[in-house]
């Protein structure tokens, strides 16, 4: 089995290399010229957009439908995966041993559930290493879109383990104290810790969470700096700088966000989206991070998350009291407050998501549809949003169905972006001859080229 195991590292490593050697990848944003159908006075949406979406490579379009069309399926492989484990260490009673070890180690129970989570937070991380080594390092590389070595991607996930130790730690232990404390209620204060986890999260993230991972600076160049805070300031943003962050080092992928709230909020672009866009490409970009803001979503998206909260609690509810009834004895776990309940959750909890997939990636969508309307009235710069949803097109399948869409989109596809932006373009023409281009002047200088 060890050898099997070998041999399937040696035979991916080897396709990634080949695949990535063969293949060109998506140009750069600055690098694609608008086309003619999209230049015209009298301008057609439908046949601007098709004509933008022709300019990406048959091979490349090909590359990227199979990649995307490959995560359709890790989401069920993912989901059946963690189900078997979860089955697993419930039916050999492996989880009860996990408890019991707990209770060895110390008598207080609140250390008692946090030491169970080390372990199970291990145990699954050590059981499941193969398919994450192969859908976060193996795959990205073969389809061109990681930069990574193996050892620096694999120091990333260790840090990410320690941080979801501690922080899943701290959440699993108060939900278990609230569940012996208040038996009858849990599944309503249990959402509303949840809720305050998830503030806490957004709250230090940017600050002390994302700087584990990469490096963050101020944005020095002022050619670029200062239309960003102008931009800024003119959608009520209190923002006085601009930070850059070395997301290169991970991959190609541009990128931008406005994080935080409550203090910590930070406008924050990749070095990717300085090196392969142009001021007219980056303006949509962060008009479109902006409008996250400015439209609140962060705080819609706290609203949202209660209410799924509650209804996932009160599913939580249900589904343990009556599997409890059934085979808690078998699986000798002595009640809902007892720790080794947690594959049994994880596993109810995995089976909600799956069925939520399409309702949570129509909310995201819907609010990132907003977002990129936000972004193109701002900056007035269509051909900009147009040429990114291209680039966006290198991980992200450009012209699903609309059903595709609906189910595993949690952005808008190209096709719908695209199609967004000419719309605009169509009814603002005149006013866009005559107005000075915003990616006249130049972005900030090219940053060497990663090494893949």
């Amino acid at each position: 089995m060890r050898r099997l195991f070998l041999l399937l590292i040696v035979l991916l490593a080897a396709s990634s290399a080949a695949f990535s050697q063969t293949t060109k990848a998506f140009p750069s944003a600055a690098d694609i010229s608008t086309p003619p159908a999209a230049q015209t006075r009298h301008l057609d949406v439908k046949a601007a957009v098709d004509a933008y979406l022709a300019l990406v490579p048959a091979e490349a379009r090909a590359r990227s439908n199979t990649y995307f069309e490959g995560g359709y399926w890790l989401i069920l492989w993912d989901f059946l995966f963690g189900a078997v484990v979860a089955l697993a260490l419930l039916n050999t009673t492996f989880s009860a041993h996990m408890r019991d070890l707990a209770e060895r180690i110390t008598r207080f129970r609140f250390l008692q559930t946090f030491f169970y989570w080390i372990e199970y937070l291990l145990l699954i991380s050590l059981v499941g290493l193969p398919l994450t080594i192969y859908e976060g390092f193996f795959r990205e590389r073969q389809y061109g879109l990681m930069n990574q070595s193996f050892g620096d991607w694999f120091s990333q996930q260790m840090i990410g383990l320690v941080v979801g130790a501690i922080l899943g730690g701290l959440l699993v232990t108060a939900l278990f104290g609230i569940v012996r404390r208040l038996p009858r209620t849990w599944w309503i204060w249990g959402s509303a810790v949840s809720v305050v986890f998830l503030v806490i999260s957004i709250l230090i993230g940017p600050v002390f969470i994302s700087p584990l991972f990469n490096k963050y600076t101020k944005l020095k160049d002022e050619r670029v700096r200062q239309p960003i805070l102008a931009l800024a300031r003119a959608n009520g943003i209190p923002a006085t700088d601009v930070w850059e962050v070395d997301a290169s080092r991970q991959s190609n992928r541009v990128s931008a966000n406005v994080s935080g709230f409550l203090g910590t909020e930070r406008i924050t672009l990749n070095d990717n989206l300085l090196r392969r866009c142009s001021l007219e490409e980056i303006a949509p970009v962060m008009g479109h991070e902006m409008g996250h803001y400015v439209l609140n979503h962060i705080f819609k998206d706290i609203l949202f998350f209660t209410l799924e909260a509650l209804l996932f609690f009160g599913f939580l509810r249900w589904s343990l009291e009556w599997t409890l009834a059934r085979w808690g004895a078998k699986w000798q776990i002595r009640g809902i407050g007892d720790t080794a309940v947690l594959p049994l959750v994880m596993l109810l909890a995995s089976v909600f998501g799956f069925v939520m997939t399409p309702v949570n990636n129509s909310w995201t969508r819907a609010q990132e549809y907003e977002a990129d309307l936000f972004g193109i009235n701002a900056s007035r710069q269509p051909d900009g949003e147009a040429k990114v949803d291209l680039m966006l097109g290198e991980y992200r399948k450009l012209d699903p169905s609309p059903l595709e869409e609906i189910i595993f989109f949690d952005h808008p596809s190209g096709r719908t972006r695209i199609t967004a932006a000419m719309r605009y373009k169509a009814e603002h023409m005149d006013d866009l001859q005559n107005a000075p281009s915003a990616g006249s002047a130049p972005a900030a200088q090219p940053a060497p080229q990663p090494t893949p």
